[in-house]
């Protein structure tokens, strides 16, 4: 085996790489539980299309959770810093928030009293929101850059595992216990119990990892600040300098590390995965339009289509490895755009179940790559000093435009049909790819 690809494999190989993959499976427990696996229960439950609707707004946390990530980057936690660390110890207050919420929905039926659902599905995704911002500091710190793609993949390869179990597993798990086509909340309850348990991987994770060596201070610069003040500073005061120090000064700490290219890249992160967001919301509409059952849908897309998104996660990290950051985020661009024109294709096709597998086959193969590389670029953009805040503010950033977009696809679908919608989608990646040729030379530590 020629020795740059020998090194490029070996790196899955080391401590902390090895380490994100239980950290991403513990990440990824939480979302389906407030996302399709909810929605599902909720609609066997009896509530409305309408209601099952204003649920999705319960995950708004994943999006807005840079306005908290201060706290969690600077912020020692009383008894927990001292005998874990900074990291380890919010990683464990999280985990153990996201284990109580889980249950608290678990031991709430959604038949009886949905908005209870709804409240411990809140708690439940500003618990998995505040897990991701510890997870991401630590993935940024517990490694060197040139492992950023790898500790990138076997996170995802975490994260997609445990999305098939809080997915398919929960239906399976519930469909197992429930009589077909008759409502059961012990079937649902005993489903969200099992998930509660399987978040113990992540607590144990914590318990077994090393906190990692982090170039801020320990001490938080408001606590240094207000300790020089010689007059009592008043509760708006207080407010400001937080402001100041841990949103406003930190990213504009971006901009003075990127100068003149800080908003060229800013553009990149909020449009990179435009194509694979904005066809991703009318993908399941368009496999039950073109005649594939849920059976077929379930098993191709939500089982097989993980397992091909884990491969290409896995062969993402290694060409980061062999040939640098930069070329392979324009690849993953390309691709994520290009394969979208598969499915334009597609809907001019018989619902073959073959069919759907290749098409599947390519686009999360290329999602796995593109996303791989946009996590390791993103994590090159981020200061040492304030890790968790700035990945923060960038996830962020990379969902609010797409998902605003993916919020009209259904009326573009209604009045071009699904074969335009797709060629639009795929024609969005070309400012996507303009774009990283424009900032190539800025954020490759390669």
């Amino acid at each position: 085996m020629d020795k740059a690809w020998g090194k490029a494999v070996a790196v899955y190989t080391n401590r902390p790489v090895l380490i994100m993959f239980f950290l991403g499976f513990s990440a990824g427990i939480p979302i389906l539980l407030v996302f399709s696996s909810l929605s599902i229960w909720l609609r066997e439950a009896g509530v409305n299309k309408s209601t099952i609707g204003f649920f999705s707004w319960v995950a708004l946390p994943y999006t807005f959770k840079f306005l908290w990530a201060p706290l969690v980057d600077k912020v020692q936690l009383p008894l927990l810093d001292g005998m874990l660390g900074r990291r380890r110890s919010w990683l464990l207050l999280s985990q153990i928030m996201v284990i109580v919420s889980i249950i608290g929905m678990a031991m709430t039926d959604a038949a009886i009293d949905p908005g209870t659902i709804a409240l411990f599905a809140i708690a439940l995704a500003f618990s998995s929101a505040t897990q991701d911002i510890v997870v991401d500091g630590y993935r940024i710190e517990a490694a060197a850059q040139e492992n950023q793609g790898a500790m990138a993949s076997t996170y995802q390869a975490g994260y997609r595992l445990a999305m098939i179990l809080a997915g398919a597993g929960v239906l399976e798990i519930a469909g197992f216990i429930a009589i077909p086509d008759i409502y059961s909340y012990s079937a649902w309850k005993i489903a969200y119990l099992c998930m509660a348990a399987a978040m113990l991987v992540g607590v144990v994770t914590t318990f077994v990892i090393a906190e990692p060596e982090n170039t801020g201070t320990s001490r938080t610069p408001l606590a240094d600040l207000l300790a020089q003040k010689t007059e009592p500073v008043d509760m708006a005061e207080k407010i400001y300098l937080w402001f100041k120090i841990y949103l406003l000064d930190q990213f504009l700490d971006f901009f003075q590390r990127y100068g003149k290219m800080a908003l060229a890249i800013l553009a990149l992160v909020a449009v990179y995965r435009i194509s694979d967001v904005v066809l991703g919301v009318m993908a399941g509409p368009f496999y039950i339009d073109l005649g594939f059952t849920k059976s077929e849908i379930g098993r191709v897309s939500k089982l097989y289509g993980v397992l091909m998104t884990l491969g290409g996660a896995f062969i993402g990290g290694a060409l980061i490895v062999r040939y640098g950051l930069m070329p392979i985020l324009m690849l993953g661009g390309i691709l994520s755009a290009a394969t979208n024109l598969l499915f334009a294709w597609m809907s001019g096709q018989e619902a073959l179940v073959p069919l759907l597998v290749a098409v599947i086959s390519a686009d999360n193969l290329s999602a796995g790559i593109a996303t791989v590389a946009f996590i390791a670029y993103l994590s090159s953009l981020t200061s040492q000093a304030h890790t968790a805040t700035q990945y923060a503010l960038f996830s962020s950033i990379m969902l609010l435009f797409p998902k605003f977009i993916g919020g009209f696809s259904g009326v573009m679908v209604d009045n071009l049909g699904y074969s335009p919608f797709f060629i639009i989608t795929a024609l969005m990646g070309v400012p996507v790819v303009l774009l990283i040729w424009l900032v190539r030379n800025h954020g490759d530590p390669t």
